[in-house]
């Protein structure tokens, strides 16, 4: 039987449920996507974007305390934490912005 996503370090009920609503089903499936990706679909399934929300991620799956992050190891996380929002923020409905103006101009997409 599936671990719960919430038998991570750090993580509780409320990140189960947000890991369901992103389709990462259980600890084991949220491992093997690792927290990138397992960010981005959070982000994508309508969660708001939560820098401590992402480093406690991480250090989860880490094994590490939540408080833990500090210094430069901090700072580099910022940095991927800003990329993934920024990826995010340039997609609509989880396809990349512009694809639509490629579908219309071959197209594929009906006029409204």
């Amino acid at each position: 039987m599936p671990e719960p996503v919430s038998s991570i370090r750090n993580l509780g009920p409320a990140m189960d449920a947000a890991c369901a609503k992103a389709g990462i089903a259980s600890a084991e499936a949220l491992r093997e996507i690792g927290p990138d990706a397992a960010y981005q679909r959070l982000l994508l399934s309508g969660m708001r974007p939560h820098f401590i929300g992402y480093y406690v991620l991480v250090m989860g799956l880490q094994g590490r305390p939540w408080n833990d992050c500090k210094g430069d190891e901090k700072k580099a996380l910022r940095v991927r934490f800003d990329a993934i929002k920024a990826e995010v923020a340039g997609r609509t409905d989880g396809v990349p912005a512009g694809i639509e103006r490629f579908l219309d101009e071959i197209g594929v997409i009906a006029k409204k």
